[in-house]
């Protein structure tokens, strides 16, 4: 039913970050790297913490005090225009409040494309969100997961990360040879970057992951309206009227396209809010998260109490 509201055994790395835990993707090198001079850096803009030049791709680990009955997990994926990932308050601040809810959380750190560092720079973000879902169902039983409840949230460009996570999960790009699902049980798309169509793909993040001068193919295929199926996941969408950076037709148009094949869809569109704002729309009451986690309820994907608890 649509509704539409305006308004791998690895160490572990310890590091001095809010994580609970920190481990590489992958075992060894990345697949598709290139020897390069590039540095991680880390800043800091009026408290969020801003990561740039990402080349080792690495996996946050948040577990609930107290898992939810249906033992759900959410791989979250911050944002910004793959050219610099939004970390603390589109990744490890959500992170925080999915264990609230007695959700199992994961912040991935994917690599941000680079010609200079890697090869096929347009598929390694994918690559990077596939191999974090294979290592979540992996290790599911460790982690104390349900393999069926598994989903992904993804805001801006993470936002279209995870959607194209969402279509795209036939197309594996990983080492798997057990085959195990990377098909997301749900997504939460916030502010998201849906399409790389001229008429409503935010530039920036078109040209970071696919070139300045994308071929038809390139850009069809990485434009996820135009690739929803009968098995993209359900999704819940948040964007807001005013948003000058992502138009808000972004949402739009992949509410649509799940409408089409009956795949059950939630969308919130704000009045105000522009784009960013994380957790928290200061022009409204209303918490999308707490909303998102009544519509997680609704469709029998996670099961509990809607109230956060103190972990």
């Amino acid at each position: 039913m649509k509704k539409i509201f305006i308004a791998i055994s690895l160490s572990i790395i310890s590091l001095s970050v809010m994580s609970q835990k920190i481990i590489p993707l992958y075992a060894g090198q990345p697949p598709h790297a290139l020897p390069c001079n590039c540095k991680e850096s880390i800043i800091y803009d009026n408290n969020i913490r801003i990561t740039s030049f990402v080349t080792q791709p690495t996996l946050g680990i948040y577990l609930p005090a107290v898992s939810d009955a249906s033992r759900a997990a959410v791989l979250i994926c911050p944002g910004g225009g793959y050219q610099i990932l939004a970390d603390s308050h589109e990744g490890d601040d959500v992170a925080k409040v999915f264990n609230s809810y007695g959700i199992a959380a994961f912040v991935l750190k994917y690599r941000l494309p680079n010609d200079s560092c890697m090869t096929h720079k347009d598929i390694v973000p994918l690559q990077d969100a596939q191999q974090a879902l294979l290592m979540i169902r992996t290790h599911a039983k460790e982690w104390n997961i349900n393999t069926d409840k598994v989903g992904i949230i993804g805001f801006s460009a993470g936002g279209h990360l995870a959607a194209s996570v969402s279509v795209h999960f036939n197309d594996d790009y990983t080492q798997n040879p057990q085959h195990i699902s990377l098909r997301p049980s749900f997504s939460l798309l916030i502010y998201p970057v849906i399409s790389f169509t001229d008429s409503l793909t935010h530039m920036g993040s078109r040209d970071n992951l696919i070139g300045k001068s994308p071929s038809a193919d390139r850009i069809h295929y990485y434009s996820n309206e135009q690739q929803v199926t009968a098995q993209t996941p359900p999704a819940f969408l948040v964007h807001a009227t005013n948003d000058d950076v992502v138009k808000v037709d972004n949402s739009i148009v992949y509410f649509k396209a799940l409408e089409d094949y009956h795949i059950p869809a939630e969308m919130h569109i704000y009045e105000k809010g522009g784009h960013g704002f994380g957790l928290h729309n200061p022009t409204t009451k209303e918490d999308w998260m707490q909303t998102a986690i009544h519509w997680l309820i609704s469709q029998q994907l996670i099961t509990g109490n809607i109230v956060p608890t103190n972990n």
